[in-house]
């Protein structure tokens, strides 16, 4: 039955007016046999109600006009009107379909009611009755089929946006469900980091207290240890008390957002501590970067923490590692690489941590992409953070980042491969 469907379809009234006029013609070849043969006259009329329907049929209320104005000709001309009331009452039908308002229907109801009504004008009372009758098959029939048809088509667009209504509202859950789930992993994840690291800077301390004439060097590697871990404990007190209470947290960009004049400094902060851990490091750091909006200049400042620390986990303390940092067009271009002439720590499990997936995540959320893969003997990462769309007026921004950002702790990239490259497993 999809060739009924098409019939009644708002988008084919092309078709059904093909349809009306080979019928049209049909009747007038065919349908006259036992008659006296059409008339020039009710041939004219025909081929112009034919044209009009095609012509007009995506301009339903323009047709029955003109139907009604060639049914009103006929009506004085001729004596066989089929043709003529079948196309005013086709025309009524189309605009009971597609009318946008009730009351355009009712006009042009009544109006092709005044029209069929002025063909019994001096007749006989019986003979007037008997056409009032007869404007239940051209008039009613139509309006009626037309209000059906709508009705069905209304509460169809109605079932539709239910379902759309449902869809998201059932997404919305799912979402706020994953949310919930995440944020209560996100706490359980912080009790057992948190107590990890906290014993950690507890017994580092105790051991610059307690060891004397230590080597300089070595008082500088434990002085360290213990400002990273100072950092990272308050960073997981703060990000903690965003996920269990966000909306006490004014302007959550202060923990997702650095300000800009400071991504430089935290960028040489994050290359100073690769050198430190005795990678050589090449930064070409376009001065451009200062300019950048808070929330990208984040992303590049933890993709390169993120990079020069597993730099320093798989290519090793002897690697050569090159990060590039450029401003062009307003997108961001950023690159790490390595040579990969290192050794591969054997306690790295194979499949490695969540570095790559993380980078990957913080990147698409900028609309960019991460390319991650070996590169000769070494490895490499790029992307590039396109140009922000700029926010309607009214919408916040996240230049009220706090300025206060401190490096983030990197997951294991994973394993190497015995010539080199690291594995492309997310680490």
């Amino acid at each position: 039955m999809g060739w009924a469907r098409r019939l009644i379809d708002m988008r084919d009234t092309l078709a059904r007016m093909v349809l009306l006029d080979l019928s049209g013609v049909g009747y007038l070849v065919f349908g006259t046999q036992a008659r006296p043969a059409p008339t020039d006259t009710q041939w004219i009329l025909a081929v112009l109600a034919f044209a009009v329907a095609l012509v007009f049929h995506r301009r339903p209320l323009v047709n029955l006009v003109m139907q009604a104005a060639l049914l009103a000709v006929a009506i004085t001309l001729i004596d066989d009107l089929t043709i003529n009331q079948v196309g005013a009452s086709w025309a009524l039908l189309e605009v009971t379909m597609r009318a946008p308002r009730a009351r355009t229907i009712w006009l042009a109801t009544g109006l092709l009611i005044v029209v069929d009504l002025t063909d019994s004008i001096g007749d006989p009372v019986d003979r007037v009755v008997s056409g009032v009758f007869g404007l239940i098959l051209e008039v009613g029939v139509p309006v009626l089929l037309g209000l059906v048809i709508r009705t069905n088509r209304e509460l169809g667009r109605q079932a539709l946006e239910r379902a759309a209504a449902e869809q998201r509202r059932h997404e919305s859950e799912t979402r706020a469900a994953r949310a919930d789930e995440r944020s209560a992993i996100a706490r359980e994840l912080h009790d057992v980091v948190a107590h990890h690291v906290a014993s950690m800077v507890l017994r580092v301390g105790v051991a610059r207290h307690v060891l004397h004439d230590l080597d300089p060097r070595v008082g500088e590697v434990f002085d360290d240890v213990h400002g990273t871990g100072t950092a990272a404990l308050a960073d997981l007190r703060q990000l903690v008390a965003v996920l269990r209470n966000p909306d006490g947290v004014r302007g959550d960009a202060a923990l997702t957002a650095i300000e800009p004049s400071a991504l430089p400094a935290a960028l040489g902060a994050a290359v100073d501590r690769a050198r430190q851990a005795g990678v050589t490091v090449e930064a070409d750091i376009d001065p451009g970067v200062g300019s950048l909006d808070a929330v990208r200049g984040l992303a590049v400042l933890r993709l390169t923490q993120e990079a020069l620390t597993n730099v320093a986990k798989h290519a090793g303390p002897s690697a050569l590692a090159r990060l590039s940092v450029s401003v062009d067009d307003g997108a961001v271009h950023w690159e790490v690489s390595d040579n990969g002439r290192g050794w591969v720590p054997a306690a790295v499990p194979p499949g490695g941590g969540h570095g790559i997936t993380g980078m990957r995540e913080r990147v698409e959320v900028l609309h960019g992409q991460l390319e991650a893969g070996p590169t000769g003997a070494g490895w490499r990462v790029r992307t590039v953070l396109p140009a922000p769309v700029p926010a309607p007026a009214s919408s916040p921004t996240a230049s009220s980042a706090s300025p206060a950002v401190t490096p983030a702790s990197s997951a294991p990239r994973g394993p190497r491969a015995s010539a080199g490259p690291h594995a492309p497993e997310p680490a």
